[in-house]
């Protein structure tokens, strides 16, 4: 059912009168620090960690990787960004007609870079993208709405992978190590996850409205309330999205689970190129904790993200020069390669967003009501 042309422009306003990009986040102080962080701990990375490692002339080791694996590790990390943008179509691409492949590869890939370069946990990816979606027409309600339904769905596929590597594990059903800490733990946080997303499900339609009733008269405290009421509204009615596309049987669901598993077949890959491997399973679990780091407040997890792979691929007792050398060439072709096309789609997005101004809004896209599962 579609919303009235009036209701679509009272939630979406400013699409049409601010078409600049979001530059208070994005100002060049932010971009020549974060760049500047992000080359000092790459510095570190390649050249610091393994002289403290003991791995003598890291370059020249990582350039004597078998070229065959590494060049599956460039053809896998390419099968892993086609997947994020079939997925990024399945659930963003629905009663839009000015988003189409090529658009839908700028502002991924222009996400790609703003996630490297600022904020945490990707937050600068998400930024750019609602700002690009806000640009094409969509009303914000269904931009945030989407956005979180995407993220429920790429996040399911990680926790439940969590959650069965870790008990495998455990259990002795998968090769590797058994310790709780590195199983079980994690398994737990996976399945906490799921509980609380499955649960945002049974949050009451307009939510928010009840909240702010209910603290209308309550002092200070209710004031703060009133301001956090839409969150939890909000986060349902995306996780009722994010179920209805499961629903739907949608073939672009897949690209969840070729965005995270390509990704980890290029780490992989990359253990190939230089010995032998570890269990997946173990693979796994390093990745998935590894990127935890993404929640510090470090462009792009940099630093994080390897030293959490490392020290837990360490910990299942891989070599320590091993698990260096194929992270950090893992991390070359998943992170810093990606960023040359993506900044050069950040500039081809911005002059599709200057197309968009100049065709107005005849286009834009159609809202629809989302409607809950018990409907």
């Amino acid at each position: 059912m579609e919303l009235p042309q009036s209701e679509v422009d009272a939630l979406a306003p400013g699409v049409a009168d601010d078409e600049q990009m979001p530059r208070r986040r994005f100002s060049r102080r932010h971009a020549f620090f974060a760049s500047f962080f992000a080359l000092t701990v790459a510095v570190f990375l390649y050249f610091g960690l393994p002289q403290i490692a003991g791995i003598n002339k890291t370059w020249d080791r990582i350039q004597d990787g078998d070229p065959k694996w590494l060049i599956v590790c460039a053809l896998f990390e390419l099968i892993s960004f086609g997947g994020y943008i079939w997925l990024f179509r399945g659930v963003f691409v629905r009663g839009s007609k000015r988003i189409n492949w090529a658009v839908s590869y700028q502002i991924t890939m222009a996400g790609l870079v703003a996630a490297r370069l600022f904020a945490a946990a990707g937050a600068g990816g998400a930024i750019l993208t609602a700002w690009a979606l806000r640009r094409s027409g969509m009303p914000g309600r269904t931009v945030a709405t989407r956005m979180i339904a995407q993220y429920v769905i790429l996040y399911a596929v990680y926790m439940f992978t969590l959650l069965i590597a870790g008990i495998g594990l455990y259990v002795g059903a998968f090769n590797g190590s058994g310790v709780f800490a590195l199983t079980m733990v994690p398994a737990i946080i996976g399945g906490i996850a799921i509980i609380l997303a499955l649960a945002c499900a049974l949050i009451p339609d307009q939510i928010d409205r009840r909240i702010e009733q209910w603290a209308k008269d309550s002092g200070w405290f209710g004031r703060l309330v009133a301001k956090l009421a839409p969150v939890p509204d909000t986060v349902a009615v995306g996780v009722r999205e994010a179920l209805i596309i499961v629903r739907e049987r949608d073939g672009a669901l897949l690209g969840a689970v070729i965005w995270w598993y390509f990704d980890i077949f290029t780490l992989w890959a990359a253990f190939h190129a230089f010995g032998d491997p570890p269990p997946f399973a173990v693979l796994v679990m390093a990745y998935y904790v590894g990127m935890f780091a993404n929640l510090l407040p470090l462009p792009g997890g940099i630093g994080g993200v390897e030293g959490g792979m490392i020290g837990v691929l360490i910990a299942f007792g891989v070599p320590s020069s091993l698990a260096i050398v194929a992270v950090l060439t893992y991390r070359a072709f998943s992170f810093w390669l990606p960023t040359i096309p993506g900044a050069i789609a950040y500039f081809q997005l911005r002059r599709t967003v200057q197309g968009w101004r100049d065709e107005g809004r005849e286009n834009a896209a159609t809202l629809y009501k989302v409607k809950s599962p018990a409907t």
